[in-house]
């Protein structure tokens, strides 16, 4: 294994962390926005629903981008950008103001989701090996040490705006130094394919990327239910303190880190699709334990389990978007706007439906979409027994060979 590839692993694990510490910062601090401007709740939401939507308006547009800058191309100029951006949240003087910021720091946060989850896909090809679950963990790192120097920034009585731009002084040449670290993606490589891609016109994804996109819609949407949802069932519903009630989401994030750290080896002992519909399954069971625990300390211990069970799914998902085509960009990108969909769409699915009935009937939902989950992944063709790397070319030469991309998707791995 050369060091130059041992040094894009290495950075593209560094790229997640850094990801998920700057978006993890953005979500501590809301609470210390909305004092400082004095925001109401619902404005608070209308800001992350700017985010959200300038995040998903960005993975639209990202298909066409990567296909012809690449990941790399991508990555250097998100990366800097979503720095930049969380220093425009930190100095934004008003509502009006964080409004515009949030919206830019979204989306060029969801540039930089869709490129680092392309880069992952380039590693792992370049691998031949699972890598993706391993590369998610790190985003459980940052978003866990977004919250411990959180809390810090919080106990030693610094103010938003002066954690903001810490945060985004730090990571704004950290981002740089990244970016030496990338590879080119596939054809990116080659001399003339910026101009035969700007000449072709857009290539028709595998069917396979869809049904992939629908997976990664369900098990970003339990994520969410999780992190917008679990404090306020667990208070509201359950009557825990507000102490306990802190604790389900680490608590969930610390499952998610454990499980993401050894899915890539139970991917390539028990294949992708097999792991997915285990993981569907265990997320509906687990989901619906919290759903019946008889306390908070039972939901709360419940939470740890639903953690484990869904960590493996996106980045499963989406590592298999990033083989099922010559360039892993265009459809990491399409099965990435999918699932930050269901990102969007989860709060408020829960919330319409816990207006209507109760907070615990709505949270059912998590464990339909875990079934749906189990029941697609049954859709996708079963693992192939041949190497990654293996399947990699042999599926680059038959798209090469028949001009078009194929509808098989390689599971391998």
């Amino acid at each position: 294994m050369t060091r130059a590839l041992r040094t894009a692993r290495f950075g593209a694990i560094l790229t997640f962390v850094l990801a998920g510490l700057m978006c993890g910062t953005f979500t501590v601090r809301l609470p210390a926005l909305a004092d400082k401007l004095r925001l109401s709740e619902s404005s608070v939401g209308v800001a992350l629903l700017a985010w959200g939507l300038g995040a998903l308006l960005t993975m639209q547009v990202m298909r066409v981008v990567m296909a012809r800058v690449g990941s790399r191309g991508a990555l250097r100029a998100g990366a800097p950008l979503c720095a930049a951006a969380l220093a425009l949240v930190a100095f934004a003087p008003s509502f009006p103001a964080v409004m515009v910021a949030a919206t830019l720091f979204g989306m060029a946060f969801g540039a930089v989701d869709v490129a680092m989850n392309a880069q992952g896909s380039v590693v792992e090809r370049a691998y031949g090996r699972s890598l993706m679950s391993g590369m998610h963990a790190g985003w459980c790192v940052g978003a866990i040490s977004a919250g411990l120097l959180g809390t810090a920034a919080i106990a030693a009585g610094l103010s938003l705006t002066t954690h903001l731009t810490v945060i985004a002084l730090v990571s704004l040449p950290l981002a740089l130094a990244l970016s030496r670290t990338y590879l080119p993606d596939g054809r990116a490589s080659q001399p003339d394919s910026a101009a035969s891609r700007a000449k072709a016109p857009r290539a028709r994804l595998p069917r396979g990327v869809y049904l992939l996109g629908a997976i990664t819609f369900g098990a970003f949407m339990v994520e969410g239910a999780v992190a917008d949802w679990n404090g306020l069932y667990l208070r509201g519903t359950l009557g825990a303190s507000e102490a306990l009630a802190a604790l389900g989401y680490p608590v969930f994030e610390a499952g998610m880190l454990i499980a993401r750290l050894s899915g890539d080896r139970l991917r390539d002992r028990y294949g992708a699709r097999g792991l997915i519909v285990a993981s569907g399954a265990a997320t509906a069971a687990t989901f619906l334990v919290i759903i019946v625990a008889p306390s908070a300390l039972a939901a709360v211990a419940g939470m740890f389990f639903v953690g484990l069970a869904v960590a493996t799914i996106s980045p499963m998902a989406l590592s298999l978007a990033g083989t099922a085509t010559a360039d892993p960009g265009p459809a990491i990108a399409q099965a990435g706007a999918m699932g930050y969909a269901g990102l969007l769409l989860g709060p408020v699915v829960i919330g319409f439906l816990s207006s209507a009935t109760s907070l615990r009937a709505a949270l059912v939902t998590a464990v339909v979409l875990g079934v749906l989950v189990a029941v697609v992944a049954r859709l996708l063709p079963r693992s192939r027994t041949a190497p990654l790397a293996l399947e990699i070319r042999r599926e680059t030469s038959l798209t090469e060979k028949d001009g078009l991309e194929t509808d098989r998707l390689p599971l391998a791995a």
